[in-house]
């Protein structure tokens, strides 16, 4: 059903505009190369039986949300099928310490003070253990895909510090809440000019 809905739209769009639009579909919670396969051979199902009964062939790009730590370590045989990453870090740091982001401020405050932890993982990205999995995650993809398109969407992408690191480990974009966009853009301008006056590649956006 949701796979029709973008499809007929982005048709209508095309129609109305005279301008090609090329959905990009992202499953979520990926664990398995052949969890995606099974999800996107629907997709792609659903794809030409919109293009047979509206006449009109609709280009699209089907890729994942790495939100799992398997997802991270098997990235380079779920790059095989999908087309673009997005770290679900929210979701990550939940199954990567296994905690609630629900329950965590009920003691995370303690972890905190008493030096279990640093800061809380859910506002800025733990980068020893959540950044390693996702730096695994994009070399491991672009491995086997060299253009992988990779980004992250979540909280973490407000976060200066998270968007520092995502620049680091070469994301291509973060995505946060509308009111936090701002804040993401300076934060990776001034990532990108830094890195840059290091003598480093502007390498996100």
């Amino acid at each position: 059903m949701q796979a029709r809905a973008i499809f007929e739209a982005a048709v209508a769009a095309a129609k109305r505009t005279g301008k090609a639009v090329v959905p990009e579909i992202m499953v979520p919670l990926i664990a398995t190369k052949a969890e995606l396969d099974l999800i996107k051979t629907r997709i792609d199902a659903m794809a030409e039986a919109v293009a047979i009964e509206t006449e009109a062939r609709v280009r699209y790009h089907v890729g994942t949300m790495i939100e799992l730590p398997r997802a991270s370590l098997r990235a380079a045989e779920i790059a095989q099928s999908a087309e673009f990453f997005s770290f679900g870090t929210n979701d990550l740091t939940q199954t990567t310490y296994g905690i609630s982001r629900d329950d965590a401020a009920s003691f995370l405050g303690t972890y905190i003070s008493r030096g279990i932890l640093t800061s809380d993982p859910f506002v800025s990205i733990d980068r020893e253990g959540v950044g390693e999995l996702m730096r695994m995650g994009v070399e491991r993809g672009r491995a086997v895909r060299r253009r992988l398109k990779v980004g992250i969407c979540g909280e973490h992408g407000g976060d200066p510090s998270s968007v520092a690191f995502c620049h680091d480990i070469g994301l291509d974009y973060v995505s946060c809440s509308p009111f936090r966009v701002p804040i993401a853009r300076l934060s990776a301008a001034q990532a990108a000019i830094a890195k840059k006056e290091g003598g480093g590649q502007q390498a996100a956006d």
